[in-house]
């Protein structure tokens, strides 16, 4: 019997409605006393079991024979880690008229975080773009976060990031760099292992991600944070969140272009450009902000979702372009847009 595959081009990703789901869990039953000490030490091994694999999947051939393209690289990074905590510090003349400053720290937080993996590759696989580049961008961009992001919060958030402070970046030594390089090290022992489990470990990626959810959820129910946030405030949230996101897919498209890079490489640079990874910053909100890490992750929820429907119309779109007829399409691509691929909640 056919396994059904969930269509690229639908516009709600399943496993938003998980989180979603796991948001309401911890409004209903949320982990106190004893139970949130357990979820919470969970949590704090989930994640650095995350960044272990993170680090044993990424082949440093791969990576190398990336650098090969590193004007592209070095745009997507720019975009990532530049023009968006640029945008993030213009919004701040939104607070407190648009945004409380909770909402607006979570939307400053947003800009730094680092680029997805799997959907910039899902995306630029179906509109005919360079796969390739788009591994690569986004590979390097997860990287170079684990390290950026943290000192960018640092610099951009300080005390007003939820008790932000030198106690934090060890954390995010502890629980996000040392497993990522420890899987690294053992990549070369067990990297077949991680290849042949592959589909097994991608259910741990996403169960340590609604952990870490329902645990930062509960800390918010538990502290009573929820009230200070109204449906106007969601209302004027999402409105933000729109146009930071139009701002940067307009950038990365005509920018590429007034830099000189082709089609296949602009596709890339806009997909890889224009994305924040749900699966990076949820960890590094929880070490990061810790009681207040759910109303800090609400602007990222919000923004991926947004990202995922608004690119997967764009992605059709540009496979349609009368460029795209005249271009081949890519093997990694072809095989993605064959079997309907969806991309993942990265």
């Amino acid at each position: 019997m056919k396994r059904l595959q969930w269509p690229s081009w639908m516009p709600i990703d399943p496993y938003i409605l998980l989180l979603l789901g796991t948001v309401g869990l911890a409004a209903l039953l949320p982990a106190r006393g004893t139970g949130a000490d357990v979820a919470s030490g969970a949590s704090t091994a989930a994640i650095a079991f995350l960044f272990f694999l993170y680090g044993a999947r990424l082949s440093t051939r791969e990576a190398v024979e990336g650098l090969k393209h590193w004007r592209l690289h070095v745009t997507v990074l720019a975009c990532t880690f530049v023009v968006f905590p640029l945008l993030g510090l213009a919004a701040r003349g939104l607070e407190p008229v648009l945004l409380t400053h909770n909402l607006y720290t979570g939307l400053l937080f947003l800009t730094l975080v680092p680029s997805t993996i799997q959907s910039s590759i899902a995306f630029t696989s179906m509109a005919r773009g360079n796969v390739p580049a788009a591994i690569c961008a986004g590979s390097f961009s997860s990287l170079a976060g684990i390290v950026v992001t943290p000192l960018l919060a640092a610099a951009l958030l300080g005390s007003s990031g939820g008790g932000f402070s030198a106690d934090s970046l060890v954390k995010i030594v502890l629980q996000l760099l040392v497993p990522f390089l420890a899987g690294q090290v053992l990549r070369r022992w067990i990297g077949g292992f991680i290849t042949r489990h592959k589909k097994v470990l991608g259910y741990v990626d996403r169960g340590s991600i609604l952990l870490v959810v329902y645990t930062a959820f509960s800390e918010g129910m538990v502290q009573g944070i929820w009230h200070q946030v109204s449906a106007v405030r969601l209302a004027g949230l999402l409105a933000v969140e729109a146009v930071l996101l139009a701002v940067m897919l307009t950038l990365t498209w005509y920018g590429g272009r007034a830099l000189g890079f082709h089609r296949e490489d602009r596709i890339a640079i806009q997909f890889a450009g224009s994305k924040k990874s749900l699966a990076s910053g949820l960890p590094m909100a929880s070490v990061l902000f810790g009681a207040h890490a759910s109303l800090a992750v609400l602007p990222l929820m919000l923004f991926h979702q947004m990202q995922l429907m608004v690119c997967a119309v764009i992605a059709k779109r540009r496979a349609h372009d009368p460029e795209a007829a005249t271009t081949p399409v890519p093997p990694v691509a072809a095989s993605r847009i064959a079997v309907g691929t969806a991309p993942r909640s990265d």
